[in-house]
């Protein structure tokens, strides 16, 4: 079993989104070898995804409703393979927790390039904002199966 964890700031948008459209990925692939889930470097524990991402998770028949926030903790990371962040600044919080952590930026990871973005927070826009993080979460993991393997 392969254990994804996504990590945002407050696990209500980008993180919750990213791991709502992993687990599609995963269910319409057939694989039962891969496990996915979220969690945020400055989240409050139990809060709901955003309205934002909920809406957007609509459009696009993915259901957030479910979703409870938490926070990011050395625990969340030793059960976790592969941890897949949002930012830089995400990257250095995990490595402060648990040094040896398996961790990479999610933009470029499935395509195997290596680069300094972040997937932008929708966090406070409107509509069309959360529409743009997930259409960018959804190219950045088209490939994540691939590189995850079998």
């Amino acid at each position: 079993m392969v254990r994804v964890l996504f990590v945002c700031s407050g696990n209500t948008c980008r993180s919750p989104l990213a791991e709502a459209i992993a687990k599609r990925l995963v269910v319409d692939a057939g694989r039962t070898d891969i496990d996915v889930s979220s969690a945020g470097t400055d989240a409050w524990e139990g809060s709901a995804a955003s309205d934002g991402a909920m809406l957007v998770g609509m459009e696009r028949n993915l259901d957030l409703s479910g979703h409870r926030s938490r926070a990011l903790t050395a625990e969340a990371l030793a059960t976790s393979d592969l941890v897949l962040v949002m930012s830089p600044s995400h990257v250095d919080r995990v490595k402060e927790l648990d040094p040896a952590v398996n961790v990479h930026l999610l933009a470029g990871f499935a395509a195997g390039t290596r680069g300094a973005r972040s997937i932008k927070d929708p966090f406070g826009g409107d509509l069309a904002a959360y529409r743009e993080t997930a259409d960018d979460l959804e190219r950045e993991l088209s490939g994540l199966l691939g590189r995850i393997g079998t």
